[in-house]
């Protein structure tokens, strides 16, 4: 009976002492997967986005790989950030998606040439970093394709290129973006800059027919053919201001002027175009240093404070500044409107990770469900946490500034 009683309580204690190791195992994993609240905004913003999505083209939570836009965004700012702290998991994070979609041949998965898009450029840009330093040809063979698309890309009658295939003649602030920068960087990199003129020739379009002279602000878009159901009659504009467009803007600039050499004819109207925006995105900054959905109808009612437009002006201006192109008084605009999004729309988990909310979820013109333009549209677009068009601008605002 002893002997029984015995061996059944050294069982117990045996039992008691693993599942005691294996808490404490588990804790030890689930404090290793913290994210430590002593870090820069950008690396705890970084490291949260990794440990909800292990795999980049996971970001959103698409079921299958894609090549897209706004997750070739968030990995440009994974790319400075890396160039900032040496830190390979920052590197990998960028080459596994790339890899996830260009094969040994360079030829890129989902691409098709033929389906003319500005959106299918932007992931592209991860690809000049990542052949300078492997130097992997098929890295540099995706990006002569990349390239070779504006050759026949569709154009409107006075040279811009169409935001997309379907939407003829159109050009939207957000194709800046998307294709710009890359094309500049492309053309200094390897043509001796001889397609600048033609970069600076899609900003030099966008401002003569978006600049809205009441508000000293931009409409979201412009139809040449001015047929758009959504667009004036007159001028072929969008009906309203965006905040997300005024950003693409301002990122699409201050990036593409990076590969503008200073003699460059074009490069000092670029300047002046980018000081204009500065100057009238800051009146409408609001007093907690964020902007409006709608920036130029803060009273109106539904208008909300969005988080991915703030964020993106946020970098234009503090890029600017440090490239010299601005004026320094807007390293205040910027670093208010950087303590705005913490306060207000960064919220942390109790383990450290970090999320951003009130992002606008995406919006547009025209298309099937139509989109008309209208403020009620713009109210009416989901509203969302964590969704890459607000990651991937809060990331690139917390490198810039350095926090």
């Amino acid at each position: 009976m002893i002997s029984i009683n015995t061996n059944f309580f050294k069982t117990a204690i045996i039992v008691l002492l693993f599942f005691c190791g294996k808490t404490i195992a588990q804790d030890n994993i689930q404090s290793q997967k913290s994210i430590a609240g002593n870090l820069k905004w950008s690396e705890r913003m970084a490291l949260s986005i990794i440990k909800r999505h292990p795999e980049a083209w996971k970001i959103d939570d698409h079921e299958a790989p894609k090549w897209d836009y706004k997750i070739g965004m968030i990995l440009t700012a994974y790319q400075k950030l890396y160039e900032k702290t040496n830190n390979q998991k920052y590197y990998d994070y960028v080459k596994g998606y790339a890899d996830t979609f260009i094969d040994e041949t360079g030829n890129i998965k989902k691409f098709d040439p033929k389906n003319h898009s500005l959106d299918n450029i932007n992931a592209g840009k991860i690809l000049f970093d990542l052949y300078n330093k492997t130097k992997e040809e098929k890295y540099l063979t995706a990006l002569k394709a990349l390239r070779n698309n504006f050759d026949d890309y569709p154009r409107t009658p006075s040279g811009g290129f169409w935001h997309k295939k379907i939407y003829p003649n159109q050009m939207w602030l957000d194709g800046l973006y998307m294709g710009e920068p890359f094309y500049a960087r492309y053309t200094a990199e390897y043509e001796k800059g001889e397609k600048l003129n033609d970069v600076a020739h899609q900003f030099e379009l966008l401002h003569q027919h978006t600049f809205d002279i009441k508000t000293d602000l931009y409409f979201h878009a412009w139809d040449e053919s001015k047929q758009m159901a959504w667009a004036n009659k007159e001028t072929g504009t969008a009906p309203h201001i965006w905040l997300r467009a005024l950003g693409w803007y301002g990122m699409a600039l201050v990036d593409a002027l990076d590969y503008f050499p200073k003699d460059h004819p074009k490069r000092n109207e670029l300047i002046k175009y980018l000081n204009e925006l500065a100057i009238a995105v800051s009146k409408y900054q609001d007093k907690t240093g964020l902007w409006y959905q709608i920036p130029n109808l803060q009273n109106k009612k539904g208008n909300y404070l969005e988080s991915s437009g703030s964020s993106m002006l946020v970098y234009f201006l503090a890029k600017g500044v440090h490239k010299g192109y601005l004026p320094v008084k807007f390293e205040k605009v910027a670093d208010k409107g950087f303590e705005g999004l913490i306060k207000n729309l960064i919220k942390v988990d109790k383990d450290g990770e970090v999320h951003i909310t009130q992002v606008c979820a995406s919006a547009g013109l025209g298309g099937n469900p139509y989109r008309d333009g209208s403020f009620e549209y713009y109210m009416n677009e989901k509203i969302v946490t964590d969704n890459s068009h607000g990651l991937g601008a809060f990331l690139l605002a917390a490198i810039e500034l350095d926090k």
